[in-house]
Order: structure tokens, then C-alpha cells, then sequence
């Protein structure tokens, strides 16, 4: 097979020879890595990915091929990809179609035959930043200006270009073969919960279907009037891309929502959007946390203590300072470099958590959330009804 050369250049000026998979062209965005050991067609499709050229330090790429079955959204929400080596050739049961392949029917260029480990080390000691694969444009410094053009991911508002344009019911639970915690729902009494889709990956939606909830996803803009008309017993924030700061009427809508009197769950960017909604601050990461190995710790008081090997997929935080005198209280600290993992309303049946609890790809060690968030609900609708 011939390899087509193509090349990676990032806004420092640096160059990376290699060789291109999947579709050809240029692509430009901000450079991540995420060092997980398996998972790749999750991270390819998930919505928090959106505007971002995708490191992926694990050195094969591709073994298993892809299934529709994996995908965390309709197509893949990457703008590039960047691997050590790629298998044109699957080995696995379950595999439809090979990476390289899959990449090209949905138009992501991917470069191969690079140093990961490299650019990860410059990545790290340098801070995520933009960059440019090109199978066209070989000349470094004609793409350098390029990446140079491009928009910092600081201030970008990318929630409005992944979220649903309208409202949709999902019905989807895990699937039985892949289920890890054996939920058992109250089939007799169904809960209804509005997600606000910021990018929401598709495994949340289903350990919501699979505690017994009904699931009325939504737009990222909906009014909070237009929420509270499904009679939700609790609304979802979901995960997403960009710049949480940027996004408006989603801290606006949260604000309005924190005097709904419902219970409130957050994952990632809705945590974020929830800390933003208390009176908190966020910032960018130097390379932000992605990967499948991130330890967070519950610091209360009155918990366990115990500590979550989780899955992570971000590039902001919010600032834990900023939360000292808000309504809000630090519930998890990320172990690696003690920032915010997750919070909850002093008062209010309101709490987020940084990390991805479905963990696909990751530990389940956080499953419990979605159960908390159900028994929150249930607590809510018995008082509410004992009360009248």
C-alpha cells in the first residue's frame, strides 16, 4: 500500500512528518491527547471532542475496527486524529468497518507514523494548542498560517453547533449484554427528566433510561419556561465542548432553573454551566484531563472519602476559589492536580460532577451518580406529595 504523506504543524512553529489515514485535506483545531488504552471510536464521535485534533498516546490505533454500536453520536465530532501507528485490517468480532476507512466515508483526515510521545511531552510542557494536518498543504510554513488563523478555544461558544435542533424523547437503555450495575427501575412509576443537550454523549442518555427515567432531550437554547412545561421531576446538564464561560443562555437558563425547586444533575460541561450558575468562576487547563485514569476524591466531611478512578474529557475547570462564599460547596477534588471534580448546592437538591460517570470508555466506579440523581427525585416527588 502506498502511503500518502501529510503533515502535522503545530502553532509553535514545530513540524511532524507522516502519513496520512482516513479522508484527505487539511484540518485545523485545538491539539489534545487522551491517554486512554482503549475506547477510540467513543472519543472520535463524543461532541465534547468538537473543534479538536485528537492525540491518542496509546501506540495501535484501529485494532478492533468500528461498530455503529460504539458511537457516541451520529458521526464522528473530531476534526482530525493523530496516531503512532494504524491497522487497516480489524480483528474483532464485532468490528463493521476499519478506522481508516470509517474516517474517510465521514471526512476526518488522520495523520500516522508520527511520535506521539513526543508531541504528547510537548503538549504537556507547553499547554494544549492549535494546530493543522494537511495532506495538500506540505509546506510547513503555508500551513503555520493557517493554524495561526485559527480561533483560540478560549471563548468559543461550540455547545450551539453539536446540540439537537429539536426535542426528541430517547427510549434506549444499555443494552442488557453490556449492563454493570443491574439498575432496577421502578417500572410503575417513571421518572421524567429534561436534558439540556450541550453535546450530550449517547451512553448518558441510556443510564438514565436504565434507572427508570423518561428522557425528553432538548435544545441547548430552550427556554427555562419551555423546560418546566414537560413537568420534569429533574433536569439533566450534559457534557459538551468549548468554553463553558461562553456559553450564555446556558448559564442564564441554569440560573433561572436553580429556583425550579427540582433536582438538578451535571456532568462535565453542565457542571461547569452549574458552578458558572452558583457564582463561580472557570479557567482553561494548561492540557486539560482526558483520559479513562483520573482520580477524584470526595472531601466532605460527612463522606466515605473514598476515591473514583474516572473517566475525563476536558480542557476548562472551574476555579475553586471563586466558590468560597456562593451557594455552592466543593463535594470532589481531581488527585492529580486538585481541581474542581465536583460540587453541590448547600441547600438545594442540586450537585455536577466534572467526570463522566457512564464511563464509556472507563471504570464504573461513578455509576452511583445516576442512582443518587434518581433517589433525589423520588425524595422530591414523595415530599411534594406527602405535602399536599
Amino acid at each position: 500500500m502506498t502511503k500518502q504523506p501529510a503533515i502535522l504543524v503545530l502553532a509553535d512553529g514545530s513540524c511532524y512528518q507522516g502519513y496520512a489515514f482516513g479522508a484527505t485535506g487539511t484540518a485545523i483545531g485545538e491539539v489534545v491527547f487522551n491517554t486512554g488504552m482503549t475506547g477510540y471510536q467513543e472519543v472520535l464521535t463524543d461532541p465534547s471532542y468538537r473543534g479538536q485534533i485528537v492525540t491518542f498516546t496509546y501506540p495501535e490505533l484501529g485494532n478492533t475496527g468500528v461498530t455503529p454500536e460504539d458511537e457516541e453520536s451520529d458521526r464522528p465530532q473530531v476534526k482530525g486524529a493523530i496516531a503512532r501507528n494504524i491497522t487497516y485490517i480489524p480483528s474483532n468480532w464485532r468490528s463493521r468497518q476499519s478506522l481508516p476507512d470509517y474516517l474517510k466515508a465521514n471526512n476526518v483526515v488522520g495523520i500516522a507514523g508520527i511520535d506521539t510521545r513526543a508531541l504528547t511531552r510537548k503538549l504537556r510542557s507547553l499547554g494544549a494548542m492549535n494546530g493543522g494536518i494537511s495532506t495538500e498543504v506540505l509546506d510547513p510554513q503555508q500551513l503555520l498560517e493557517k493554524v495561526k488563523a485559527a480561533p483560540s478555544m478560549q471563548g468559543l461558544n461550540l455547545a450551539q453547533t453539536v446540540t439537537t435542533p429539536r426535542v426528541y424523547e430517547w427510549t434506549e437503555p444499555t443494552p442488557s449484554e453490556w449492563e454493570f450495575m443491574e439498575a432496577t427501575p421502578d417500572v410503575a412509576n417513571p421518572l421524567t427528566v429534561v436534558a439540556i443537550d450541550f453535546g450530550v454523549k449517547r451512553n448518558i442518555l441510556r443510564r438514565l433510561v436504565s434507572y427508570g427515567c423518561r428522557v425528553i432531550v432538548v435544545p441547548a437554547d430552550t427556554p427555562p419556561e419551555k423546560i418546566m412545561e414537560f413537568k420534569p421531576d429533574g433536569i439533566f446538564l450534559s457534557n459538551g465542548p468549548g468554553d463553558p464561560a461562553a456559553v450564555k443562555t446556558g448559564i442564564e437558563t441554569a440560573t433561572a432553573l436553580l429556583g425550579a425547586d427540582k433536582p438538578l444533575f451535571g456532568i462535565c460541561l453542565g457542571h461547569q454551566i452549574l458552578g458558572l450558575s452558583m457564582g463561580g468562576d472557570t479557567f482553561k487547563l494548561k492540557f486539560g484531563h482526558r483520559g479513562l485514569n483520573q482520580p477524584a476524591k470526595n472531601q466532605l466531611p460527612t463522606s466515605d472519602q473514598r476515591v473514583e478512578i474516572t473517566s475525563q474529557n476536558h480542557g476548562f475547570a472551574l476555579d475553586g476559589d471563586s466558590l468560597t462564599n456562593s451557594v455552592a460547596q466543593v463535594t470532589h477534588l481531581n488527585l492529580n492536580d486538585r481541581t474542581v471534580a465536583g460540587l453541590e448546592h448547600k441547600t438545594l437538591p442540586i450537585f455536577s460532577v466534572q467526570y463522566h460517570p457512564e464511563a464509556s470508555p472507563g471504570p464504573h466506579d461513578a455509576d452511583y451518580l445516576f442512582e443518587r440523581f434518581v433517589n433525589t427525585m423520588r425524595e422530591q416527588k414523595l415530599a411534594v406529595k406527602t405535602a399536599s
